[in-house]
């Protein structure tokens, strides 16, 4: 599987940015699909996770001001990030996991995420 993401840039504390993440390549029937990110000198930090069921996870940083949207036909999952701020700025990436139980909420967990994107910045200016 190859990802791609998209939709990185700057913008001001407030504002709001779109990222796109389109997979390739062999599918599964049964997945999880989720956006990470990292700031600089810290960790990677998942945010928002999908299940093949359609269960969404965010993280309490997130909660509320972004949401996520999933096109099946492209394989392409969406992360509307809104009220942004300076803290969010980071690399933010997307990953694969595949197979997950059936109405299982998808985890956090990078060690569970086989295929990972390169990453797009988001630099959130105060």
């Amino acid at each position: 599987v190859q990802l791609a993401e998209s939709g990185g840039g700057s913008v001001q504390s407030g504002g709001s940015l779109r990222l796109s993440c389109v997979a390739s390549g062999n599918s599964y029937s049964r997945y999880c699909m989720g956006w990470f990110r990292q700031a600089p000198g810290k960790e990677r930090e998942g945010i928002a996770t999908l299940s093949s069921d359609g269960l969404e996870t965010f993280a309490e940083s997130v909660k509320g001001r972004f949401t996520l949207s999933r096109v099946d036909a492209k394989i392409t999952l969406g992360l509307q990030m809104n009220s942004l701020k300076p803290e969010d700025t980071a690399m933010y990436y997307c990953a694969v996991r595949p197979g997950v139980c059936y109405y299982c909420r998808c985890s956090f967990s990078e060690s569970e995420y086989k295929f990972w994107g390169q990453g797009t910045q988001v630099t959130v200016a105060s």
